[in-house]
């Protein structure tokens, strides 16, 4: 399976009939009002090699773009912009994690995709059926495939949702559930991981608004700004999710430690009622030559009478106190 996706260039916003190849593109890219558009999906060394010639790609961008599993940033280089975003994705109810690394310059685009994550041939339909869209350059095209990656977090925050509604009954019993406590820190942690894959968009784009003229003409921050307030929503969402399943946590526990406590209560009110008789009968037991009640004929069930007795009251102002 080749690692060439496509390879497109286009000239004042309009696609060129056929795919351009890599050893074409150093050419063609320094003709006035054209770009390119090169899409790679888990290219080996000898290709990202020819494309970095082609391009003039910065050597320690394009170790990087090899190497999977880099954070999220944007780097930039003389006459171009490496940007690093984590894709997510719901696959069969289970989230997974891609990465992308961007190639961005005044006059094209090279987009690599590692691990599981979405084909960009629907960002690229998406940018070609807009006739306004193309014409402004490659930073419109950036853009898109921004915005695609964060559209795609917003359904794994709502199965993130789903996942916590489905747990939530069981938060508030008062027994110690060991699976329940699992679930939530599972949930917590995968709530940490795609936020640390959202927020850098957000800063990312941030800096597109600001920075690289060059490459982002004035025009195009608005959309860039249109994609910091997603992420920055999204991320207030997963952080208020994350609070909700701290206290959840905590509630949960504390609703065992009460539950707990209720138990140690018991137990003790009852042993303060059979600490009575326990008392009494031990008097009893000890061996003395001379006990006056001992030559009492009613000495024996009037202890027993007492000590019931006393039993009873100390039962009744327990049972009022709910500690029985």
């Amino acid at each position: 399976m080749t690692s060439i996706v496509h390879s497109v260039l286009y000239r004042d916003g309009q696609r060129s009939l056929g795919d351009l190849s890599i050893d074409d593109i150093s050419g063609v890219i320094k003709q006035p009002g054209t770009f390119v558009w090169l899409g790679l999906h888990e290219p080996d060394d000898a290709l990202l090699g020819k494309v970095q010639l082609a391009l003039g790609l910065h050597e320690l961008a394009i170790e990087d773009a090899h190497h999977a599993h880099q954070r999220p940033k944007i780097e930039a280089y003389s006459g171009s912009l490496f940007i690093v975003l984590k894709s997510a994705q719901l696959e069969a109810g289970q989230v997974v994690y891609g990465e992308t690394h961007l190639f961005v310059g005044a006059n094209f685009l090279v987009s690599v995709r590692h691990g599981i994550s979405s084909s960009y041939a629907q960002v690229l339909q998406r940018c070609e059926d807009s006739t306004k869209a193309l014409p402004k350059g490659p930073g419109f095209a950036l853009y898109a495939l921004l915005d695609f990656v964060a559209d795609h977090y917003q359904p794994v925050v709502a199965q993130f949702e789903q996942d916590f509604e489905a747990i939530e009954t069981d938060i508030f019993k008062d027994q110690f559930d060991r699976l329940v406590i699992e679930r939530l820190y599972a949930l917590k942690r995968n709530l940490l991981q795609l936020r640390n894959a959202a927020l850098p968009v957000a800063d990312i784009s941030a800096e597109l608004m600001r920075l690289h003229e060059e490459i982002i003409p004035k025009e195009l921050r608005a959309y860039f700004r249109d994609i910091q307030d997603h992420v920055s929503r999204l991320v207030g969402q997963i952080d208020g999710m994350r609070d909700m399943l701290t206290t959840a946590m905590q509630v949960n526990l504390a609703l065992v430690a009460n539950n707990q406590n209720e138990v140690v209560k018991r137990l003790a009110g009852w042993g303060a009622i059979l600490a009575i008789p326990t008392v009494v009968f031990s008097l009893y037991g000890m061996n003395f030559a001379w006990m006056p009640e001992l030559q009492w004929k009613a000495g024996y069930p009037l202890v027993v009478a007492l000590t019931a007795l006393a039993c009873g009251l100390v039962y009744r102002r327990l049972r009022r106190a709910a500690w029985v």
